[in-house]
């Protein structure tokens, strides 16, 4: 079944470091275009996301938004290095000794000290998996809304290539009474100059006239692009741009059409069917 390019995804979740929000949007483009905003600290995250956008999506423009707002529980403790502290107090003392007035030793003048306080942050090897499996939630609801989207657009082609059929053989069973009105026409205006027929002279304006207006081919291909629409339409891949292809080849054949009618009514089936044809391209202009 066919998705379309075009959906909105938002997922959000707390964490022990904080909240986390994604926000996907998905507009169509001709490739794989995927955009990722992250803050500065969480940048190293943006490897994981693109390869995880590629696993579920083929095509269009993908612009992912993170959030992250920091836990008011400070997650980050502080520790003291025993042994330094007890050789820099040691070291401090024995200057103290050599001066003619002792200095008192400032608690956070040691801790200054290089060496002196020791700093652990948490592992955030949890904070990045919770961030990619939020992620991988939104892209997931994501795809669910391109393909209810595409359902909508398979109906809305399906309509057209329905519609188009009849008209095909509209045209094809209108073919031979333009004909044999082109042979009236042509028998009436030699009566009306009292001209004298050469049957065979006549019969060579016919074949001309035939060979002019022939869209035979044009209507057989018509009939086989709109098969191919259809069963493109039932595969389980992107077919977007094979539609976009069809479109084109069904459009050719409509305007030859057109170009090759001497008949109103054919006209106005051309007419019609770059009508449909038009609507069908503006849809899988959205298609994945």
């Amino acid at each position: 079944m066919i998705r379309s390019m075009t959906a909105f995804a938002r997922k959000t979740a707390d964490t022990e470091y904080g909240a986390l929000s994604w926000e996907i949007r998905s507009l169509n483009h001709r490739y794989l275009e995927p955009h990722i905003r992250c803050p500065e600290e969480l940048k190293s995250m943006e490897t994981a996301i693109r390869e995880s956008i590629s696993q579920g999506i083929n095509r269009g423009k993908i612009e992912c938004t993170l959030r992250f707002t920091p836990s008011d529980t400070p997650t980050d403790s502080l520790k003291v290095n025993q042994t330094a502290l007890k050789h820099l107090i040691q070291t401090c003392n024995e200057i103290n000794e050599c001066l003619p007035e002792q200095a008192i030793l400032n608690p956070l003048d040691l801790l200054r000290w290089p060496g002196i306080l020791l700093t652990s942050s948490p592992d955030k090897k949890n904070l990045h998996q919770a961030i990619l499996a939020l992620h991988k939630q939104a892209l997931q609801e994501l795809i669910e809304t391109r393909q209810r989207e595409g359902e909508k657009i398979f109906q809305l082609i399906k309509q057209r290539c329905d519609a188009m059929k009849p008209l095909v053989v509209q045209a094809k069973t209108r073919m031979p009474e333009i004909q044999q009105r082109i042979r009236e026409r042509l028998t009436a205006r030699l009566d009306e100059i009292n001209a004298e027929i050469d049957q065979g002279r006549l019969e060579q304006e016919l074949v001309f006239q035939a060979q002019k207006m022939d869209v035979a081919e044009e209507l057989d291909r018509l009939e086989g692009h709109i098969q191919e629409v259809e069963d493109v339409l039932q595969r389980d891949e992107p077919v977007g741009r094979r539609l976009d292809f069809l479109m084109q080849e069904l459009n050719r054949e409509a305007n030859t059409l057109g170009s090759k009618s001497i008949d109103s009514e054919t006209t106005n089936i051309s007419i019609e069917l770059k009508v449909l044809i038009e609507q069908m391209r503006e849809q899988i202009q959205n298609v994945e």
